[in-house]
This record gives structure tokens, sequence and C-alpha cells, in this order.
């Protein structure tokens, strides 16, 4: 082979090397499927006229285990209450167009309470709102506190010994802790149910958990200030017990109302107790379940 021979295949390597570095970059700008000329504003163009686009998808639980997702992601939700696709707004996954949010049931009713403020007529999970202080379908889901709704909060949910050191475990079980600081979660985090966009705010959209201070005005606004009077008030609140920390058992149903505060003390979260006296104990197990009544932020 000679000089001009090599010359020439070099230069048309050289050509082909080009050519296939463009189209690659030209690819890492913009893809088209199904189309040779995607739009300009894209960065994917999927056109067909008898297939869809099908994103991942995921079971509630599998949603609520992703880590870290990114403001944008989306995802079809196979087993949510609404079926659909969601997206990630930066705090909670919302369906596309209900804008509901992913794991949240609860028909969704305002009521002005006796202290001024808007609340939920009902608990988190109740099928109405309570009939008398010891109607069972008012009493509701008991949440362990700071968790979002992943089923663990279901009265019958399963329970499992080991502790998450995630803001939301992978699977919808109670998580038992009889031991000092009691929570579910290790280590705690104090900045889970912080507001309308704290971390998993189990309330519908612009609701969220009461702090310990909107709880006193409620309460101290009340008829009487006891099971009666919360009972005889806007909220109509019911005496749906709560469940241990220590083995998931339920505990003084039909005798006693708890509703978590958003409020922390230390390693503990405050509560409202609702029972022949309604007061705030500043010792509830993070790790314990106590009925949610939001409040609109």
């Amino acid at each position: 082979m000679n000089i001009t021979q090599i010359t020439y295949k070099m230069k048309k390597s050289l050509l082909t090397l080009f050519l296939l570095f463009a189209m690659l970059h030209g690819f890492a700008q913009q893809v088209g499927v199904g189309t040779d000329n995607p739009n300009q504003s894209s960065a994917l163009d999927v056109e067909s006229t008898t297939k869809g686009f099908l994103p991942p998808r995921l079971t509630l639980m599998q949603l609520l285990a992703i880590a870290s997702p990114a403001e944008g992601l989306l995802v079809y939700c196979t087993d949510c209450n609404n079926k659909g696709i969601y997206v990630y707004d930066g705090a909670t996954f919302k369906h596309s167009s209900s804008g509901a949010t992913a794991g949240i049931t609860t028909t969704v009713v305002a009521v002005v309470g006796a202290g001024g403020a808007t609340w939920m007529d009902r608990n988190l999970g109740a099928s109405r709102v309570a009939t008398s202080q010891t109607d069972s379908d008012a009493y509701g889901d008991l949440y362990q506190w700071g968790r979002f709704t992943d089923g663990h909060q279901s009265r019958t949910s399963s329970t499992v010994n080991t502790n998450s050191d995630i803001d939301n475990p992978p699977h919808g079980d109670w998580i038992t802790e009889p031991s000092n600081p009691y929570d579910w979660r290790t280590p705690q985090n104090d900045n889970l149910w912080q507001g309308v966009n704290g971390i998993n705010n189990p309330c519908p959209i612009g609701y969220r958990l009461p702090t310990e201070t909107e709880w006193i005005t409620e309460f101290q606004a009340w008829s009487s200030q006891d099971a009666t009077g919360g009972f005889n008030s806007p909220l109509k609140l019911s005496l749906g017990g709560e469940r241990s920390n220590n083995d998931g058992d339920l505990i003084n149903v039909g005798n006693t109302g708890y509703y978590w505060t958003s409020t922390v003390n230390g390693s503990w979260a405050n509560r409202l107790n609702v029972s022949f006296v309604a007061n705030i104990n500043k010792y509830g197990a993070r790790g314990g379940g106590a009925s949610v009544r939001c409040i609109k932020n």
C-alpha cells in the first residue's frame, strides 16, 4: 500500500469519526422516538398514533420508599386510592390531575372549631364525623409520630421490631420500640411533620398537623375541658384510644382520645389527651400511635 492510499484511508476514517461524533452530539441535545424532527423545545419527543408512553409503575409502598426523589420525578401508582400519574413537588407526590397527595384517602370537609381555626371535620382514616364519643367508624387511624400514610397507621397493620434509619420505611408495618427513646426512627428526626410542606405531612393539601398552642386554643374554648366538651365541640372528637410502641396493641379504645401535635419536646412529642379532662401530654412516645386531626394552614 502506497502513501497516497494510506492518506486516503486515514482521511476517510477521520471523516467517519467526525460524522459519528456529530450524530452523537446531536442525539445528546435532542432525542426523537417515532420522529426524525423532534420539537426544538424538547429534549425527548415521542410520536405515535398507535402506542402510548409507559412510565415506571410502582405500588404506593414502592413510591414512598424512593430515596431522595428529585422535584419533578414522575411515576404511575398502581394501587393508590387515586390511581394514576404522580409528580414529586419537592415535598410529596401529588396526583397529576386531582392534586391529591399519595396515600391520602380521607374525605376532606372543613369545619370551624370552637377556637376559630379551620379544621378537618374528622380524623385521618375515619369514614365519617363522630355520632358519639365511641363511634368506631369515626376513630380513624393511629399514626406513629412523623410517619407518612404508608399503611402502618391501620389499626390492624403487621408489626416489625426493626427501627428505620430513613424517614420513609420501605414497608407499611408498625415498628415496635420498647426501649428509650421509644421512637420508630433511629436516629430521631425532629423535622418531621413541621408545617404544611413538612417532611411526611400526612394531611391533605392545604392542611397540616396542629401545634401544641393551636390545640390548647381549641380545647380551652370548649364548653367543658373534657371528653364531653370535645365531642360537643364542632370537631366532634371521639375516643379512639392509642397504639402501644411496645408491641402494637390497642389501648384505651372507647375511654380516651389521643391526638398528635407537631410540637416536639426533647425525645418526645406532645399530644392532646381527652378523657375526664383535656390536657397536653408532653411525653408522648413517638413510636406510639395516636389520632391525627388536621388543621388548615
